[in-house]
């Protein structure tokens, strides 16, 4: 990432960051291991800081883009922008927070000299990188820096123009609502938004509106300041992945599971619908490890990943669990606790079935040729059903696992459902196959 990344924990003990980050700041490696995220800030910021964090970000998983101020090494103090996100652990708890760290002293230079004279602007705009833009009223373009050159080549055509015209047409309406109430208001409003280019291209936009009024205080003209994100984004959707998804698969884990799993019990309260859990593992997998190698392995389970999502409903989770386990959660069933057995059940039949099918996978022997083998691997599925929050994350899990193994201790290739009233069975030894 070209932009700064730091990782820090609820305690503010930096964690991980990036090269862009420690030469944001000056500091060397050693240097930042031994300082706090606390420390990097003057002290007025401190309880802004734990504000945001108690109100905003540990309650909804992320906050608002704001602003602060850093610390230099040399001393210097300068104003940047977070972009923060909360990660939780295993079981769900607030564990530590990532942010994107921008310096945005360039930025506020650029809104000082607009407050001060309109011709200083210009100066810091044609040699600013930023997108700036003066528009009248009525939203037509009357300036556009330099930067605009990346975009549209020669920015002379552009003065007199629509500046909502290159809007996504999904957010023009969104962003034109925006524009006229920074008109009205005299207040700017960050906003995001995608840019289509003239060939057809998407690039994703992140502007902050700001006015120039006139010595009576009239609104004259509006200014907006965007930024190119998109490659911000991109990274943040990686990093989102790595945190929520399987690597391999590409399916959610466990963590992602956990949130699925939570929504749904929190659906069924309202409805009153059941949900089912189904713990799956594959029969006869670990041959095709020691014959083919680890990588066969990998093509099969996500092969066994495609089907099984194959057979269940989009508003359905399916979960890879770790090895060759995976989780199928469904949600809102039936208020019948027969009829979404028998529900759930028919849905665990159509796996069974769609795993046991014959796969055939492409393998490279010693003389470099590809070959296709075929292998056999049915599954043991257990099941469990449960009713809003009547039982535990934890215990539907376990008891789904348990079911899992009556079924493979019963000649596997089977489905078990189990009655957590009555479950008493402990799970045994993992099977070695």
């Amino acid at each position: 990432m070209r932009e700064a990344f730091v990782l820090f924990n609820l305690q503010g003990d930096l964690i991980e960051w990036n090269s862009p980050y420690s030469k944001m700041l000056g500091y060397s490696a050693a240097e930042l291991k031994r300082l706090t995220h606390q420390k990097l800030m003057p002290a007025k910021w401190h309880p802004v800081e734990a504000q945001i964090v108690a109100g905003q970000i540990i309650p909804h998983g992320h906050a608002r883009l704001y602003e602060m101020e850093y610390i230099r090494k040399d001393g210097a103090i300068f104003p940047v922008e977070l972009n923060a996100h909360l990660l939780r652990d295993s079981d769900g708890q607030p564990d530590a927070i990532w942010a994107t760290v921008r310096d945005i002293s360039e930025r506020k230079r650029v809104e000082t000299a607009l407050r001060e004279q309109e011709e200083f602007f210009r100066l810091i705009a044609e040699n600013s990188g930023d997108f700036i833009a003066v528009i009248d009223l009525e939203g037509r373009r009357l300036y556009n820096s330099p930067s605009y050159k990346h975009f549209f080549g020669d920015t002379k055509y552009l003065v007199g123009t629509k500046s909502f015209a290159e809007v996504h047409a999904d957010d023009r309406e969104r962003i034109r609502q925006g524009f006229f109430e920074t008109v009205k208001s005299g207040i700017g409003h960050r906003m995001e938004y995608r840019f289509v280019l003239p060939d057809g291209g998407i690039r994703q936009m992140e502007s902050r509106g700001g006015v120039i009024k006139d010595s009576d205080g009239k609104v004259m003209r509006v200014v907006v300041v965007s930024n190119d994100i998109t490659e911000r984004k991109k990274a943040e959707e990686r990093i989102y992945s790595l945190a929520f998804y399987d690597t391999l698969t590409q399916l959610p884990n466990r963590r992602m599971l956990s949130d699925r799993l939570r929504l749904a019990m929190a659906a069924g309260r309202r409805s009153g619908c059941h949900g089912a859990l189904m713990f799956l593992d594959l029969d006869n997998f670990k041959p095709i490890n020691d014959d083919y190698g680890h990588g066969v392995g990998d093509l099969l389970l996500c092969e066994a990943a495609r089907r099984i999502t194959g057979c269940v409903r989009e508003v359905d989770t399916v979960a890879r669990f770790g090895g060759d386990e995976f989780v199928v959660l469904l949600s809102q069933l039936d208020v019948g606790k027969t009829e979404s057995a028998a529900q759930a059940g028919m849905v665990a039949e159509k796996i069974r079935v769609r795993l046991a099918e014959p796969y055939v996978l492409p393998v490279r022997d010693e003389s470099e040729s590809d070959l296709l083998i075929k292998h056999q691997c049915t599954s043991s599925i257990g099941l469990v059903l449960f009713l809003s929050h009547e039982h535990s994350e934890d215990d539907l899990l376990r008891w789904a696992d348990i079911a899992m193994y009556q079924a493979k201790d019963g000649g596997r290739d089977q489905i078990r459902l189990i009655d957590p009233k009555s479950c008493a069975a402990k799970k045994p030894p993992p099977d070695p196959a």
